[in-house]
C-alpha cells in the first residue's frame, strides 16, 4: 500500500466526509473513497481517449476490430 498526501478544499473535504458520515463510514472509507473515485477517474479518461480515437470508425469498424481481438486473445490462451 501507498500512502498519498493530498490537498483539497475545505468545502470537499466537508462534503466528502458528511457524505461518509451519513452512509456509516468507517475507519478507512475515506481512502476507499478516494481510491474508487480514482479507479472511475482513469476509466472514464481512457474510455473518452477510445471514443476519441475511434469516433471516425463505422459501428461495423468497431465491431470487426473486436471481433478480431477476441479472437487473437482466445487464441493466445490455448
Amino acid at each position: 500500500m501507498t500512502r498519498w498526501n493530498l490537498v483539497i478544499s475545505d468545502d470537499t473535504d466537508r462534503s466528502v466526509r458528511s457524505y461518509l458520515a451519513r452512509t456509516g463510514g468507517r475507519k478507512g472509507d475515506l481512502s476507499r473513497f478516494v481510491d474508487r473515485a480514482v479507479r472511475q477517474a482513469i476509466f472514464w479518461e481512457t474510455l473518452e481517449s477510445v471514443w476519441r480515437r475511434n469516433r471516425q470508425l463505422s459501428p461495423d469498424e468497431v465491431q470487426a476490430l473486436a471481433d478480431e481481438a477476441v479472437m487473437e486473445a482466445r487464441a493466445s490462451r490455448t
